[in-house]
């Protein structure tokens, strides 16, 4: 499914952009909403970040390159915790904000958000290992997964994590076991796939029945699993936990879900006598990536998470307990941009006379494979120069030998793009680096951050020594 229809037609004279799409006033601006707060047209024409130009950016660390904005994702990252908090406050003492390392996680990033007020949330060891070199307090984190290793269960027993989230009916035994031999006691939530059909793509909707996280309530497995920790001594069951997907705009299905939550969390109490001390609400608010989203401004998802928590809560007869949530797309997505050098610019001639203009830049979905994986929809602008050119419909490829090796669909670009221009794509700091890959042996870019008018590298750039270190022959 896809958010937008942004499909290719082949009539008219011209190739028509999608229905979403309309073309520029001005083809130099930058559409409010979708850019780092420090984003700007300098007065050369160049796209600065952090006081830093584009034109230095590509000079010292090449393209293509991740550029994050350093104070956009404090200042994030803050929000979310103050507007929780807030929230909450007068409910259950305030709230716990984790942010989804999955989305993207480096040393310096983790140590960024916990010094801002936020949590941290792991899904492998590997995340787990980049929260501990950061210096994130254990305790502070929380290990997921559908299939977490005794390896990695064990590492979080051994630097007592905060949380590890049940994700199987056999996990239980597993954690016990292995707390057991460590002589501590695992703290636990275990997480619920409440059924609900998230209005997303359904690659990122995960608490519909018929997929691999959490356990059903349909059927009454989440209630079973929850019996089978409650009787094991070396295990704290904490509390609930659910998610819904990722890129989610409609606080509906949050509703449904908490009101769902709620039940079992009440149920736990009247059969085994247990107040539950916790309740994870998950993550996946969405974010602008073209200019028809509309995401809801953090104070506003809180303020009506904390209205359905407290009605439900009273409709129970239960206590609110701690809440927590997992943002992680919603932090730190909207810091980055993508930098790219354009190469060959390819006019195409379609059928019935219309024709696209392809801009192929030096990367693509090695460095951002979501528009192939979901459909996602990008926007983009000439970074390195302003231009009085009439604006024409382009989409921009990678270098990569697949046809599917799209950036951007749809965008209106300068007639006048030409090699050797740079291009900026918005919106790439969730899933970008976190899925990039080395296809067509192509090195990962690196993530430069950028602030008062110094950038600096975050993670390195690959090398093709890199990629041959691992080559055993």
């Amino acid at each position: 499914m896809r958010a937008h229809e942004a499909g290719v037609m082949h009539a008219g004279a011209l190739a028509p952009a999608p229905h979403w799409l309309r073309t520029p006033d001005d083809v130099n601006a930058l559409l409010p909403g979708l850019w780092a707060r420090t984003v700007e047209r300098g007065a050369d024409g160049a796209l600065r970040a952090g006081g830093v130009s584009v034109l230095d950016i590509a000079a010292e660390h090449g393209t293509a390159a991740y550029v994050l904005d350093e104070l956009d994702l404090r200042t994030r990252a803050r929000a979310h915790a103050e507007a929780f908090d807030d929230a909450f406050d007068g409910l259950c003492g305030g709230a716990d904000v984790y942010y989804a390392g999955k989305a993207f996680l480096s040393v310096a990033v983790a140590r960024w958000v916990a010094e801002e007020g936020l949590r941290l949330d792991t899904t492998t060891g590997g995340e787990m290992a980049v929260g501990l070199r950061a210096g994130v307090d254990p305790a502070h984190m929380t290990l997921h997964g559908n299939n977490k290793s005794d390896a990695e269960i064990d590492r979080a027993l051994a630097h007592g994590l905060g949380r590890i989230v049940v994700d199987s009916a056999d996990e239980p035994a597993r954690i016990a076991a292995l707390a057991r031999a460590r002589g501590v006691r695992a703290p636990v939530m275990v997480r619920v796939n409440v059924g609900v059909e998230a209005h997303t793509h359904e690659f990122i909707a995960t608490a519909h029945e018929d997929q691999k996280f959490g356990l059903a309530l349909s059927d009454g497995v989440a209630a079973g699993v929850v019996a089978d920790v409650l009787q094991r001594p070396e295990l704290e069951l904490r509390g609930l936990h659910s998610h819904i997907g990722s890129q989610i705009f409609d606080p509906a299905g949050f509703e449904v879900a908490i009101r769902r939550l709620v039940r079992l969390h009440a149920d736990v109490l009247a059969r085994h006598g247990t107040a539950l001390p916790e309740m994870d609400l998950g993550g996946g608010f969405g974010i602008a990536y073209a200019s028809t989203d509309r995401p809801m401004p953090v104070a506003d998802i809180a303020a009506r998470l904390a209205e359905v928590v407290a009605a439900e809560c009273a409709s129970a007869g239960v206590d609110v307990p701690r809440i927590s949530v997992e943002p992680g797309r919603a932090v730190v997505g909207p810091t980055t941009f993508t930098l790219y050098e354009v190469g060959t610019v390819k006019p195409i001639r379609l059928d019935g006379g219309g024709e696209r203009t392809y801009v192929s830049v030096d990367g693509g979905m090695s460095d951002n494979v979501r528009t192939a994986l979901y459909d996602a929809d990008y926007s983009c602008t000439l970074a390195s120069r302003a231009s009085d050119a009439p604006p024409v419909l382009a989409r921009v490829v990678g270098k990569h030998c697949e046809s599917g090796d799209i950036v951007v669909r749809d965008e209106f670009l300068p007639g006048d793009v030409r090699r050797g221009d740079l291009l900026a794509v918005p919106g790439t700091g969730a899933y970008c680096r976190s899925l990039a890959s080395q296809y067509n042996h192509v090195p990962r870019p690196p993530v430069v951050s950028v602030r008062d008018g110094v950038s600096r590298v975050l993670v390195r750039r690959e090398t093709e020594e890199d990629l041959l270190a691992l080559d055993l022959g």
